[in-house]
């Protein structure tokens, strides 16, 4: 089916994949980009939407690669159609999404499911990653290769760690013959234990069980051995300490096919946001000490942590009105992960287009997606974004079904205008309620 064109004009222009920016125009048809103009802003075809993207900046849409979604089974935590609707309110574009179902996915007729729910129900597009064992009990492998024939863009447990070296080994050679990615959450359990949040000095003083650093870097290290010894290509979904960091420089150095991403939270947030237990920063990782915080913002601007995720966890209140030890784990983050992440632009330790290479072009490249690029034939999955107005977060604005915000009542820069998926506007900021000014 054709579609009337649309022409994006006299927007300022960013393609992460380059790192080119300035003025221009893009000419969109039929879902994809037909032409970007540098420089100029042509004439609009006969019969084009025309949208005036004057004082706005251009750039791909955002492709986060971990975030939790409710559905099948927990749907009034969320659903596909409402996280959808924060992710295009957001400006993310696609959605890797997580196996922590009911059931989990670990059956292609799960994955099948998801895609089909998906194309249904979504707004924007939705990835699903399949689990690596089954029901993520961390003893039995999945069938990779049926997953990845299914539509299983990668594969994860989750918020759960492979506690055993040779299932991760075993995956590791699997995964490498069928050059699938493998994904996992670093989280040694033993070592985390009852521990619920950065152990150090602030833990001591509030009362609380630390989770130790090591509980990261040990698994990490675990892993990073067996990528040497398989050839696997391994993506760590989250790093938050400067020992992460120092691991995966070196592991890079060495010439390993290791990726790594670092959650938004851990890029804005640190260990004295918790404040007066407050559960909406109970996270995994934790909310680490200061100086790990500086050290990963140094890696994502040396490039060192290759993505930034929302990590997007919704919770009821009935996890999370509860003692702080008590309360689950997880924020939810589609709709503050450009926001939250444009801080580090505003604080001038990282340019625009970097940091929108983290967040849209170099998700897709380790994906094997096509997205994250202005230019010819390129999926037209794009944001209009003004980067400097500003807002108030109130969590009533939310469109996710759970509003358990680390940033509710923080004041933020950088609105998505508008958010448009293979050609078509699915959100537009003017049309939607209004937000209530900073």
């Amino acid at each position: 089916m054709t579609s009337r064109p649309l022409l994006l004009a006299n927007a300022h222009l960013v393609d992460p994949s380059t790192g080119r920016e300035g003025r221009g125009a893009v000419l969109i048809r039929d879902g994809v980009i037909e032409d970007v103009a540098w420089g100029e802003n042509p004439a609009a075809p006969a019969g084009a939407q025309v949208i005036d993207g004057r004082g706005l900046h251009l750039a791909p849409g955002l492709v986060d690669m971990r975030a939790f979604v409710g559905e099948p089974g927990a749907e009034h935590r969320e659903t596909l159609k409402s996280a959808s609707e924060a992710a295009a309110a957001g400006g993310v574009t696609t959605i890797v999404s997580m196996p922590d179902t009911n059931p989990i996915v670990d059956d292609p007729a799960i994955v099948d499911f998801l895609l089909r729910r998906a194309r249904d129900t979504s707004r924007v597009n939705i990835h699903p990653a399949a689990a690596i064992t089954r029901r993520l009990e961390g003893r039995e492998m999945t069938e990779l290769g049926l997953l990845q024939e299914a539509g299983a863009v990668a594969f994860t447990d989750g918020a759960h760690a492979i506690a055993s070296a040779g299932v991760m080994r075993r995956a590791l050679t699997y995964a490498r013959d069928l050059g699938a990615l493998l994904m996992p959450h670093l989280a040694e359990a033993s070592l985390v234990g009852g521990g619920v949040m950065n152990e150090g000095e602030l833990a001591s003083r509030l009362g609380l069980a630390g989770i130790p650093r090591e509980a990261e870097t040990v698994m990490l290290e675990r892993d990073l051995r067996l990528v040497r010894l398989t050839g696997a290509r391994y993506h760590a979904a989250m790093v938050s300490c400067a020992d992460s960091v120092d691991i995966i420089r070196h592991a890079k150095a060495d010439g390993l096919p290791v990726t790594c991403g670092v959650s938004v939270n851990n890029l804005a947030l640190n260990e004295n946001d918790v404040g007066h237990y407050r559960t909406f920063c109970k996270l995994s990782p934790p909310l680490r000490h200061e100086d790990d915080r500086q050290a990963v913002i140094e890696a994502l601007a040396e490039g060192v942590i290759d993505v930034v995720v929302s990590d997007h966890n919704p919770q009821d209140v009935e996890t999370k009105r509860l003692p702080f030890a008590e309360a689950a784990d997880g924020a939810i983050g589609l709709e503050t992960l450009l926001s939250a992440s444009l801080r580090l632009v505003q604080d001038g330790r990282l340019a625009l287009p970097a940091l929108l290479r983290a967040l849209s072009s170099r998700p897709a490249e380790i994906l094997g997606l096509s997205a994250g690029r202005l230019a010819r034939g390129a999926p037209a999955d794009l944001i209009l974004l003004d980067p400097d107005e500003p807002y108030l977060l109130d969590k009533r604005d939310l469109r996710s079904r759970s509003k358990n915000s680390p940033f509710d009542e923080a004041r933020l820069a950088g609105r998505v205008r508008r958010t448009i998926v293979a050609g078509r506007i699915v959100h537009d900021l003017d049309e939607a309620a209004p937000a209530r000014a900073a």
